[in-house]
């Protein structure tokens, strides 16, 4: 069924938003290219590019459709609800798959909050419990715990920012302090402003239907040196959402919740087996689809209206948004 709340995914299927070329853009700044975005540097600002190549394991495994607009505009709305709790880095959002945002400092941690013993890459919690760790991330874990279980409170487990094609790695905020990679008073209010903001996502995603399980928050310092969110906020990609009406049921059954994000990529992949060593096998077709609907679902749920699916192919429009905001 295709319509306003299932949109055709035909256009971003079969041509799907893999990027821009450098060249392209050479008159205005450099592009750099990440895992799944692109950059263009316009000077005191940079043009965020959100693309549809879809990355886990820390790996590039195929593309999503509409999944660079989902992540661009999802972050846009999340932005503008939590600005009373955080600066955040956003200008505007000149095209459904760009956004402008200030320079900022890029902090050399990625905050991970997490409110169940739950995951599946080498980093997540369960993950390290279930191989035998009962002080994770400097956090002490009780025995007998299983799968998806409640934390009695949300717990940061941070990790640093690995490379393109290198695994981030588990590290306790002790060691980030300790080894000055970011200052104690920068911790400490990174701290206080991921628990504040992963609140205010687990009320809103209630109220949506769903429960907002974990997230992974990056922070920057801006020019007026203030602890500032970037990146993106409380999408499919950098959090794990499940169906609040069946989750409870399917866990005490022993069954998955229904994951409405990445992570049904991600335990499609473990069940062939592969968890991130080596290289990884294509996104199926039929994989890249049922992500995209959960993506859309998500995107649905929270902001209470479906995506409008922008024109592709992708890159003429993104190409003109950008140089529109380009400043000689």
């Amino acid at each position: 069924m295709t319509g306003p709340e299932r949109p055709d995914l035909g256009p971003a299927l079969t041509r799907p938003f893999t990027g821009i070329e450098a060249e392209e853009v050479a008159d205005i700044g450099p592009v750099i290219r990440g895992k799944v975005r692109d950059v263009v540097d316009l000077g005191e600002r940079l043009a965020l590019i959100a693309t549809d190549r879809l990355s886990a394991f820390d790996r590039v495994l195929g593309t999503v459709p509409y999944r660079g607009q989902v992540l661009n505009q999802l972050s846009a709305w999340w932005f503008e609800r939590i600005a009373d709790l955080v600066p955040t880095h956003m200008v505007e959002v000149p095209d459904p798959n760009v956004m402008v945002v200030r320079k900022c400092r890029t902090l050399p941690v990625e905050v991970v909050v997490r409110s169940r013993l739950t995951g599946t890459t080498g980093t997540s919690a369960w993950t390290l419990y279930a191989a035998g760790a009962r002080r994770v991330y400097g956090i002490r874990f009780p025995d007998g715990m299983k799968k998806n279980d409640p934390l009695p409170r949300p717990i940061i487990t941070p990790t640093t920012k690995g490379t393109t094609g290198a695994h981030d790695r588990p590290i306790t905020e002790r060691d980030i302090v300790d080894r000055g990679l970011v200052e104690v008073s920068e911790w400490d209010e990174v701290r206080s402003i991921a628990l504040a903001v992963f609140e205010r996502g687990q009320e809103a995603a209630a109220a949506a239907g769903l429960v907002l399980v974990d997230t992974k928050y990056e922070f920057g310092i801006d020019p007026e040196g203030r602890v500032t969110i970037i990146d993106e906020v409380h999408t499919p990609d950098s959090s794990r959402f499940w169906r609040a009406a069946t989750a409870e049921e399917r866990i005490a059954a022993g069954k998955e919740p229904e994951n409405l994000d990445k992570e049904l990529v991600r335990l499609a992949y473990a069940a062939q087996g592969f968890t991130g060593d080596g290289d990884p096998p294509p996104l199926a077709t039929k994989l890249g689809v049922a992500a995209a609907r959960a993506y859309l679902e998500v995107f649905g749920a929270l902001t209470g209206r479906p995506l409008v699916p922008a024109a592709y192919p992708a890159a003429p429009r993104v190409i003109t948004a950008i140089r529109a905001r380009h400043r000689p």
